[in-house]
């Protein structure tokens, strides 16, 4: 079974940095779009950023652009996150998630993400 497993949560305090970690189990994944997203409490889930197989597509949201930066290393089945300039209002569940069926490079769109990881804690305070 094709796992997704984020790592690098954690508490800082606003302004801070953190960077997030992706791990694929299959090499197979790293050949497909990916995506970061977050769920706060009481609030729909919200795509920050994605990025093409190939690293050169990226997509940012608005509440994120120019203080997140999405990576991979499909040599290493790695997906990552760097946040910085941490808001309290990024505080929230972060998943990684792959599409196995995307026709184009990326998606800014929830439903083209079938394959998620479990989910890791970010918590900013102020």
């Amino acid at each position: 079974q094709v796992q997704l497993v984020e790592s690098g949560g954690g508490l800082v305090q606003a302004a801070g940095s953190l960077r997030l970690s992706c791990v694929a189990s299959e090499r197979s994944l790293m050949t497909l779009p990916m995506a970061w997203i977050r769920q706060a409490p009481g609030k729909e889930r919200e795509l920050v950023g994605a990025i093409s197989w190939s690293g050169r597509d990226e997509y940012y949201s608005d509440s994120v652009k120019g203080r997140f930066t999405i990576s991979r290393d499909n040599t290493k089945n790695t997906l990552s996150l760097q946040m910085n300039n941490l808001k309290p209002a990024d505080t929230a569940v972060y998943y990684c998630a792959a599409s196995r069926y995307l026709v184009g490079a990326l998606s800014t769109s929830l439903n083209s993400y079938d394959v998620w990881g479990q989910g890791t804690q970010v918590t900013v305070s102020s």
